[in-house]
């Protein structure tokens, strides 16, 4: 388990931000967590690649070397190489600096939608191009909201209440994001509204956040399909074994109650 998971099991925390595929790897670890929301209906991961080298699809990127993070290994990563035929041996290290591939334009490098492009453009003048896997079926839900079954079984209108509320602060935030702005700059000084606003832009370009199944059941909607899908497709790729029971992962008991729900 990663540090928040780690957190959330020690009683530090009551609920973290998590990804699909930890809450499946909790799942067959008996690690008692579950996913009570999912606030993007898309990941954002997305690999870059320079403009002009023919880079712009994941057909065309087999062979060719990649910077990857150690996170991506146990998610992504293998989904590439079952679906596109990507090798172990295309990898290289991400250590998240993008100077080696502002400094070569034979790198491809991965990312998020709302960060590395914005940062790429920002320092080196250069417009990216941004493949973003979940336009190419790799379906995770992500930046989802976790909690443990412990606190879902005793103080279940604990975790209603957090769950709204973070929806209802998302519609907020997507129609008016001034206030939320500032409240972020207060804690992150070096972030600047231009970074925020690329950041905005791209959650709505994409429907990162509205798409999918939230647009008729709200923000951080989730289907039992949907969860079934990206197991299966982790299957398919040797990450979990079939036995795994992926339904443990989640609930849907918090969510899918309408956008006229939560915008009124």
């Amino acid at each position: 388990m990663e540090t928040p998971s780690l957190l959330l099991m020690g009683g530090s925390v009551d609920l973290i931000m998590g990804h699909a595929g930890d809450a499946i790897g909790a799942s067959r670890d008996n690690v008692p967590i579950v996913t009570v929301a999912a606030i993007f209906q898309k990941d954002p991961q997305v690999l870059i690649t320079h403009p002009g080298t023919g880079n712009d699809s994941l057909e065309k990127l087999k062979g060719k070397q990649i910077l990857v993070g150690s996170g991506g290994e146990a998610t992504y990563w293998p989904f590439l190489k079952a679906k596109y035929g990507f090798t172990d041996d295309q990898k290289r290290p991400y250590n998240f600096d993008v100077q080696p591939f502002l400094k070569d334009k034979n790198i491809i490098q991965q990312g998020l939608l709302t960060a590395e492009p914005f940062e790429i453009k920002k320092k080196g003048g250069v417009e990216p191009q941004v493949i973003l896997l979940a336009d190419y079926g790799y379906n995770a839900y992500a930046f989802t909201i976790e909690t443990t079954k412990k606190l879902v079984e005793r103080n279940p209108d604990l975790v209603q209440r957090f769950v709204d509320a973070s929806i209802k602060g998302w519609y907020s935030y997507l129609d008016e994001p001034i206030p939320g702005n500032t409240l972020i700059k207060k804690d992150n000084p070096d972030i600047t509204d231009e970074q925020l606003n690329f950041s905005l832009e791209k959650l709505k370009e994409n429907a990162i956040i509205t798409g999918g199944d939230a647009q008729q059941l709200g923000i951080g909607a989730m289907k039992e399909e949907r969860w079934k899908s990206f197991f299966d497709n982790l299957v398919k790729t040797g990450v979990f074994d079939a036995n795994t029971n992926y339904k443990d992962a989640f609930t849907l008991q918090f969510v899918n109650k309408g956008v006229s729900y939560y915008k009124t």
